[in-house]
């Protein structure tokens, strides 16, 4: 798995507009999180719906953020790119589908793996594009790619599964 700090020219969850800022390391904690999991539900258990909306990556966030550091109890470098990678694949359906809600599901395996799901109602594939230092936007797939170990689209009768599967350690 490549770390963070191993994306030479890509911008970091920390840093805006080339400065560095101070590293957001996510507290399991975090009252937000806690907050998210109660109204939304434990996507552990259970498909989370969201609503298609752009504050949807940050809800997503805040639940993968609870499930990776209370449920699953991870290093924090795995922690921030599961987190990180939630919100990618979110983000995507959110901007790219056009669909009204989509449902997130995470899972842990054995061999210390786990995988994250995306599923939204459209069959439209994602597209994983070159990435240049000076690009703004398209970096999603880019990070999902460089971060996970794998991941892929499932096509469903009703749309499709967007997944990402890594590797991780335990604190």
């Amino acid at each position: 798995m490549v770390g963070m700090a191993g994306l030479e020219g890509v911008e970091q969850p920390w840093q805006r507009g080339g400065a560095t800022a101070a590293r957001w390391v996510p507290s399991a904690d975090d009252e937000q999180a806690l907050k998210a999991l109660e109204l939304h539900g434990d996507p552990t258990v259970e498909e989370v719906r969201l609503p298609s909306r752009p504050e949807s990556a940050a809800t997503a966030r805040r639940l993968a953020q609870c499930v990776a550091l209370r449920h699953w109890v991870l290093a924090p470098e795995p922690a921030e790119n599961v987190i990180l990678l939630v919100s990618e694949l979110v983000g995507n359906a959110v901007r790219h589908t056009g669909a009204r809600m989509f449902g997130l599901r995470m899972y842990r395996r054995r061999g210390g793996r786990i995988r994250v799901e995306v599923r939204d109602p459209s069959r439209g594939l994602p597209c994983l594009m070159p990435v240049q230092e000076l690009d703004t936007s398209g970096r999603g797939l880019f990070l999902v790619d460089k971060l996970s170990d794998r991941w892929g689209v499932d096509l469903l009768p009703r749309g499709k599964n967007t997944w990402f599967e890594m590797r991780v350690t335990d604190r």
